[in-house]
């Protein structure tokens, strides 16, 4: 996969996440800890079909079994992200969870920075900071409106990007030792041990069972498409883009998210929403093109800058 392919990607990627919020609205009896369950539980299913026919089933288990904390560590992110997003769904807007999704550029960077010594570009900084007032024009009403559920929403949906970064942050390193060691740095698996993990969490919670058939339909098509799919492109991804690229155009959940909720949900966009989201596209647009600009004047085979280009739920 090529620079320029993993942007492409990574959009995929963002668009098949943004459905959630809309989805959820559309449940008729399915709420909390069930939703959580069912979406996990339909990921893990999925997932463990399509690692079956990528990997082979007895890869997979070998993969499990010798992959070591690195590939552990980035499923207990995936199973945070996966139970924090829905359960911060069912307690505040979908406005305010996106919202609190968007700091996870600023924690990716500061991570990777610190951590994986990543020397950040200026332009990548300049964005970052860009979306994040962006973001904030958008949903700053929101937020200074909320009630005490709304609050312990938005604390709920905190735990998405703290995770995000420290599991974009760990499929960088696997990257580098997989580079290092033949063979190594496989950790497709992860998004599997992550659904299961979220899924047995959660059973115990999401008694009595009252999802409809609808709702069961609709969860299908979150675990499969809205998770299972996009995870796994976002960990083949996470090899040709550094972690706070990826995070950033991760950003473009958050506009997603109110696309669909406008014509899925009838919530029209207000004007602050539609000014932020200029900005957060043109800072989105300029790093991006920028990144593709320097990728394509590199040296083939040299090695990939450790500058500004990087990285749910």
């Amino acid at each position: 996969m090529t620079h320029r392919q993993g942007i492409t990607a990574m959009l995929l990627v963002t668009l098949l996440w943004s459905i959630a919020g809309v989805v959820t609205r559309h449940l008729d009896s399915a709420a909390s800890f069930e939703v959580t369950f069912w979406r996990s539980a339909f990921n893990a299913l999925t997932l463990g079909v399509l690692l079956a026919v990528l990997r082979g089933p007895r890869v997979v288990w070998a993969t499990l079994r010798s992959g070591g904390r690195t590939l552990w560590l980035s499923g207990l992110c995936w199973s945070v992200m996966f139970t924090a997003f829905m359960v911060a769904l069912t307690l505040t807007t979908v406005a305010n969870v996106l919202v609190t999704m968007a700091l996870g550029p600023l924690f990716t960077a500061l991570l990777s920075r610190f951590v994986l010594k990543h020397r950040l570009a200026l332009r990548t900084w300049t964005a970052i900071v860009l979306a994040g007032a962006g973001i904030a024009w958008m949903y700053g009403n929101e937020l200074l409106h909320s009630d005490s559920r709304a609050l312990l929403g938005i604390g709920v949906a905190l735990a998405v990007p703290l995770f995000a970064a420290t599991n974009w942050t760990v499929l960088q390193y696997s990257r580098r030792r997989g580079a290092e060691q033949p063979g190594g740095g496989d950790m497709l698996p992860a998004v599997l041990i992550g659904a299961l993990l979220s899924a047995a969490a959660t059973l115990p919670l999401a008694a009595p069972f009252q999802a409809t058939g609808s709702d069961l339909a609709w969860l299908a098509l979150l675990g499969a498409m809205q998770l299972a799919v996009p995870c796994l492109l976002c960990v083949a991804v996470s090899r040709v883009l550094h972690a706070p690229e990826m995070s950033l155009l991760g950003l473009l959940e958050v506009l997603f998210g109110v696309l669909w909720a406008w014509l899925g949900a009838g919530e029209t966009p207000s004007s602050s929403v539609l000014a932020g989201g200029t900005v957060v596209l043109g800072a989105l647009a300029l790093d991006a093109a920028l990144g593709l600009r320097q990728s394509s004047t590199s040296k083939p085979g040299s090695a990939q800058p450790q500058t500004g280009t990087r990285m749910r739920a």
